[in-house]
């Protein structure tokens, strides 16, 4: 049974704070009663930042990265190699692939991985944006960086698959990533070789 605090505004915020992942009510509780012994400006500047964000964020009509323009600021660099899009499952894999700082093209964020078991088809991804890129962009090279998984294994064939009417390299990481590895938890050092020495995809795979 839930612990009732002397404060219904309490444990209505602690319940709120326990829905986040990996939080629990303890730990909802400790960063709650942090945050009451803040100067208030400060717990106005936290949630003010938080319902900006909600509000206001917007993801980036070419990619589908998280940014505050239409365009995302990688999409826009014109010093960026935009005949290279590298597929990634989330905005979290951008990052960490961006901070391996071994990279200069572009990316396209699915949202997601293909999950039968979890609901989750080829529609409910950013897949046809994906293949309407590639003739637009003169895209040469697709770079799949999805997890290890059964599921980014079946995501990757299902792209191949897709894409393998026009003339260009499609290439995967090289497996310095652990089979069962997460994208975001490789260090950087493993996912920059594994980027730098991508391999072919169908040098790879069976299809």
């Amino acid at each position: 049974m839930n612990q009732r605090y002397p404060s219904l505004l309490l444990d209505n915020a602690v319940n709120e704070f326990a829905k986040l992942p990996g939080i629990g009510r303890k730990t909802a509780l400790r960063l709650i009663l942090h945050l009451l012994r803040q100067d208030e400006n400060v717990t106005d500047s936290f949630a003010q930042a938080l319902t900006t964000l909600r509000h206001e964020i917007k993801y980036c009509k070419i990619c589908h990265n998280i940014c505050d323009d239409e365009v995302c600021t990688i999409c826009a660099n014109p010093s960026r190699d935009k005949t290279t899009v590298c597929v990634v499952e989330n905005i979290k894999d951008v990052m960490a692939i961006e901070n391996t700082m071994q990279y200069k093209g572009l990316y396209h964020v699915l949202g997601g991985i293909i999950s039968p078991l979890d609901g989750i088809g080829p529609s409910d991804l950013q897949i046809e944006s994906l293949i309407e890129r590639i003739p637009l962009e003169n895209v040469k090279e697709v770079i799949l960086a999805l997890s290890t998984t059964m599921e980014g294994d079946t995501t990757n064939i299902y792209i191949f698959k897709k894409i393998s009417k026009f003339e260009l390299k499609v290439s995967i990481i090289a497996r310095g990533i652990s089979i069962g590895d997460e994208i975001e938890y490789a260090d950087e050092v493993t996912l920059g070789r594994s980027i730098m020495n991508r391999t072919l995809f169908n040098d790879s795979y069976s299809i």
